[in-house]
């Protein structure tokens, strides 16, 4: 999953974005809120975390004006404005939850997660689909009850193909997902993952629709 760290503290910035990258995410981070709101123009997010206090534009008002363009990303804020007048404010400029600093790195991942659940339609936090089951917090997959090693990126994209069960993702959706910013992508890199996705699971589990993309059917028995 994609998600954009809005962090003007490098410190603090770069802890989040190695944080996340090791829980599996892939992170762009801007240290400015006029950059963040760029980005949230152009680019698809599963997830936004935001600092309040940013130069140049106020979380607050990126956020206003995300919500003005009705684009329904999850949006966590971090701040250390721990009053109720802060947390209300930012509840109901369309915030879907929060975080006072300082904070643990793994309390953080999970809200992310629940987050992604819930925009997602989810309300198990384990997934499941023909015998691939898929956990997100302890990112572990089981086949049969068979544990499964995956990479990083191959994990990412059954994930992405689970949590979006029934929907058809193309190409360029899921290198959206998998990769943030100054990533090297290969041109075939989707495919490869694909490919080592079916053999380490099954061969079946992941459709091919010619022309279209990858899809992981919501009823799929094998």
């Amino acid at each position: 999953m994609r998600v954009l760290v809005v962090e003007d503290d490098s410190l603090l910035g770069d802890a989040i974005q190695a944080g996340l990258k090791q829980s599996g995410y892939a992170v762009d981070w801007m240290k400015d809120g006029a950059s963040a709101e760029q980005a949230l123009s152009t680019e698809p997010y599963a997830a936004v975390v935001l600092d309040l206090g940013l130069p140049r534009l106020s979380g607050l008002e990126v956020l206003r004006r995300l919500r003005s363009r009705n684009i329904p990303t999850p949006v966590l804020i971090l701040t250390a404005m721990d009053t109720v007048d802060d947390r209300i404010k930012g509840l109901d400029t369309g915030a879907d939850d929060y975080l006072v600093k300082p904070f643990d790195m793994g309390e953080l991942a999970a809200r992310l997660r629940a987050l992604v659940r819930r925009a997602s339609g989810k309300t198990e936090p384990l997934l499941e689909i023909a015998g691939a089951r898929l956990d997100p917090a302890a990112h572990r997959v089981l086949y049969r009850d068979k544990p499964v090693e995956l990479s990083v990126k191959e994990f990412a994209l059954l994930h992405a193909l689970m949590i979006n069960a029934g929907k058809v993702l193309s190409r360029a959706k899921l290198e959206e997902q998998l990769y943030a910013w100054g990533d090297e992508i290969e041109s075939n890199a989707v495919e490869v993952h694909i490919h080592h996705l079916r053999r380490k699971l099954s061969p079946e589990l992941i459709e091919t629709i010619r022309g279209v993309g990858y899809l992981i059917p919501r009823d799929k028995a094998i």
